[in-house]
């Protein structure tokens, strides 16, 4: 979708439009929204950052999904002069000044972060929200010392982009995300998050996303998607946290994920970029206890991601299945 033809949808006259999920579990799903709460979640966020009329506003996220479309919508609402340049990895390429406020995803943030010249504009941003995919370590400590505020966001398509943000830079730093007001969450019986955000989202949503909420009960950090739960032998394992066990010490791109087991029930299965086996393989055997050690190391060309460049673990299983079973 073009800016164009999401400004023609947006001033069209319908109070809804449409959006789509990201994927990241399984096909993207269309979704019919209210323009009115989109421009709640606008405000709200550009109230919290201090954004204002006349601000320089970077889109560089596609405007098929929920966050190219609220970067918009914030310029709309707030009067931010929007700066519009292709999606890709080093969306300040090419510009001779940093925008003010930016909301990327963290390929892109590594990607300029890698480039001199971009990592200067970068440092220059004065609002910088991430989102669409997890922060890892790595990142966090590339950004702890940049001078302007760096966030991380929680939030999905179902409330209209995001509603709590971690401090990722500063003395406010922080692994806990902070709701903003009037959205209030809990843990149900499995531990998943859930959310109350009446302004963007009518009814209480239950989220997949296991949570641990902070003795004050209302800041809250994610462990890990309810299904991506892999029980092997009848213990549970967090893919994420066996990725997050990995990532400091692995040069090469992986993507933790299970597969059918006749006698385990589900085994842990790596899928690995390039022709790094037997390196990922002993890396495993160094870092990780041996009941979550995977049982299968499948090399690819490229790992599945989805659109917004989140892992897309419905096809990862899908992938690592297929090679299982050949």
């Amino acid at each position: 979708m073009t800016l164009d033809e999401f400004l023609e949808e947006w001033n069209n006259g319908d109070d809804c439009i449409t959006v789509h999920t990201s994927g990241s579990t399984g096909k993207p799903k269309p979704m019919r929204v209210e323009k009115r709460r989109m421009e709640a979640s606008a405000r709200i966020t550009c109230r919290f950052l201090g954004l204002k009329q006349g601000d320089t506003a970077l889109l560089c996220m596609p405007l098929d999904y929920i966050a190219g479309k609220m970067v918009v919508v914030r310029s709309i609402v707030t009067g931010l002069r929007l700066i519009s340049v292709k999606p890709g990895g080093h969306p300040l390429r090419g510009l001779d000044r940093s925008p003010v406020f930016a909301a990327m995803v963290p390929l892109q943030v590594y990607d300029s972060i890698s480039d001199p010249e971009e990592r200067c504009l970068l440092m220059g941003v004065r609002q910088l929200i991430i989102g669409g995919g997890a922060v890892d370590d790595a990142l966090c400590d590339a950004l702890k010392d940049f001078p302007n505020a760096v966030w991380s966001t929680y939030g999905m398509t179902e409330t209209l982009s995001h509603i709590a943000l971690r401090r990722l830079n500063g003395p406010e730093a922080s692994e806990w995300y902070t709701p903003f007001e009037n959205v209030s969450i809990a843990t149900d019986a499995d531990g998943c998050l859930m959310i109350d955000a009446p302004a963007v989202c009518e009814k209480r949503l239950k989220t997949n996303d296991i949570a641990e909420l902070d003795a004050d009960g209302r800041r809250f950090r994610i462990i890990g998607r309810k299904d991506n739960v892999v029980c092997s032998g009848g213990i549970k394992m967090q893919i994420e946290e066996m990725e997050r066990q990995l990532k400091p010490h692995a040069a090469c791109r992986f993507m933790i994920t299970k597969v059918k087991d006749h006698r385990l029930g589900e085994a842990v299965a790596m899928l690995i970029e390039g022709d790094e086996s037997e390196t990922m393989r002993r890396l495993c055997e160094e870092h990780l206890p041996k009941y979550s050690r995977p049982k299968h190391y499948i090399c690819v060309n490229e790992l599945p991601m989805t659109a917004t460049g989140k892992p897309a673990r419905a096809e990862a299983m899908k992938t690592a299945q297929a090679a299982i079973d050949k």
